[in-house]
């Protein structure tokens, strides 16, 4: 079993900066793709920014230029750099991962970290 633990989340003003944070722990050999989702009241979950295990970086048309994704393998970690936040950022975000389990590759979500911008 795999476990993601979000933090970071919080109010922030227009304009303003977060930083989300995502370790992922538990029983797995390896973790692959790792990525931010996120959800706002009344619309489908949606990608944000995605890393591969390779370095390979992706991020939504809404967010580039403005959100930066990283990641330290040795600790299974990934960070989402949240700078010139709009209102239109707020909503629940979401840790993904890929893992490679005793089971095969395993997809996992952490339980969510509430983003709200509003002056």
């Amino acid at each position: 079993q795999v476990q993601l633990v979000e933090s970071g989340g919080g109010l922030v003003q227009p304009g303003g900066s977060l930083r989300l944070s995502c370790a992922a722990s538990g029983s797995f050999f390896s973790i692959n793709d790792m990525g931010w989702f996120r959800q706002a009241p009344g619309k489908q979950r949606e990608l944000v920014a995605g890393i591969t295990l390779g370095g390979y970086i992706y991020y939504a048309d809404s967010v580039k230029g403005r959100f930066t994704i990283s990641r330290d393998n040795a600790e299974n970690t990934v960070l989402l750099q949240m700078n010139s936040l709009k209102p239109e950022d707020t909503a629940a975000y979401y840790c993904n991962a890929e893992a490679l389990t005793v089971g095969g590759k395993r997809e996992y979500w952490g339980q969510g970290t509430q983003v709200t911008v509003s002056s």
